[in-house]
């Protein structure tokens, strides 16, 4: 059986989000080690569920509301 990396949370602090991401993609589960009592378990799912589609409508020149010229 693979172990599952533990990651202390400082290590995870000073990465960019790209590496971060990259790592996830990696190891698709990543334990990260809070303080010496608590750690996370992050999953990685590459699929999103579709957005819901909501009934409305915007009105015409909402737009020139926000930003005035």
């Amino acid at each position: 059986m693979e172990s599952i990396p533990q990651i202390p949370l400082e290590t995870i602090k000073n990465l960019y989000s790209n590496d971060f991401l990259s790592l996830l993609r990696q190891d698709e589960t990543l334990i990260v080690q809070v303080s010496s009592s608590e750690v996370v378990r992050i999953n990685a799912s590459l699929e999103l569920s579709p957005l819901l589609e909501l009934d409305g409508s915007v009105n015409q020149g909402w737009k020139d509301a926000i930003y005035p010229e």
